[in-house]
């Protein structure tokens, strides 16, 4: 993917890097990746996993039947995992040149202007 990851792809993708997980799982691990900011609905979390398990992203891990329903499990695959390299990378280097700007502006003298001064 050339075009930034929105944030719910990304903590999806995040939540997959450690460990295949179930769609619940999943939920649950973006809520704790965003503190709580963020709640996937399952509707929204299974419309995203078709999504970027067509794109290449994740794959299907294992199905297994838990209580007679059929779950599944899911992993980032080796295009995802490449994905979320570069877009973490990507966003490092956003955060580091915002850092630089808010220490160049904090360290700077501050200039009092008066009313009537020069225009």
């Amino acid at each position: 993917m050339d075009t930034p990851l929105r944030e719910p792809t990304f903590l999806i993708l995040t939540a997959l890097a450690r460990e295949p997980m179930h769609g619940y799982a999943i939920i649950g691990e973006v809520a704790a990746l965003s503190d709580g900011r963020l709640s996937l609905r399952p509707g929204t979390l299974y419309g995203a996993l078709d999504r970027l398990t067509d794109a290449g992203l994740v794959e299907l891990d294992r199905e297994e039947t838990v209580d007679g329903r059929l779950r599944r499990y899911y992993r980032l695959s080796p295009s995802g995992d490449a994905t979320l390299a570069a877009e973490t990378e990507r966003l490092r280097r956003n955060v580091e040149a915002a850092t630089a700007r808010l220490r160049a502006r904090s360290a700077r003298p501050l200039v009092l202007r008066t009313a009537g001064g020069l225009a």
